[in-house]
């Protein structure tokens, strides 16, 4: 779910967990999205907005795939127990995860499996369109050495006047 921070111009291999769960992405991918009625369209949405939310990513980021407490997790994403426990509410609202109480604790996990592989894939989206970028800005930096050469045949050719006979 993290992206990469260094930038490569390699291509990257599937991710285990979207390997993992290709079969499970492939039998839910039942009616293209362009077949969807406009009711239909409006769950996918609200299940993008849920994740549009940065803290969310976070929070799920955090799970991977254990289960944590609000406090465990909150203390992990730096933030307040009433707000992790406000965007766990809204996740479990659209399936993405579920609580269990375990003794005096309640604990949180990602029930959906297609949350790692729909990350996995925004997440390798995101780092090919960087490799791209930084391909393309290395096409105008010149190397150092050649920088050097360049700037020794220019000012050979501007130095002293060409003799005349």
């Amino acid at each position: 779910m993290q992206i990469r921070n260094s930038v490569s111009a390699t291509k990257r291999p599937m991710p285990a967990r979207l390997a993992a769960h290709s079969a499970d992405l492939a039998s839910l991918l039942v009616i293209p999205l362009t077949d969807l009625p406009p009711a239909a369209l409006e769950q996918v949405a609200h299940y993008f907005r849920t994740l549009s939310e940065p803290m969310r990513l976070r929070i799920l980021n955090t799970l991977g795939t254990q289960e944590l407490s609000v406090g465990d997790i909150a203390q992990q994403v730096d933030s307040s127990v009433a707000n992790v426990s406000r965007h766990l509410s809204q996740m479990a609202q659209h399936g993405l995860v579920a609580r269990a109480n375990q003794g005096n604790s309640v604990l949180y996990r990602i029930v959906d499996p297609t949350v790692h592989a729909l990350c996995d894939l925004v997440c390798g989206s995101i780092a090919r369109r960087l490799d791209e970028q930084a391909s393309e800005r290395a096409a105008f930096q010149a190397k150092p050495a050649d920088a050097a050469s360049a700037r020794k045949s220019s000012k050979g050719s501007k130095g002293a006047p060409a003799r005349q006979r």
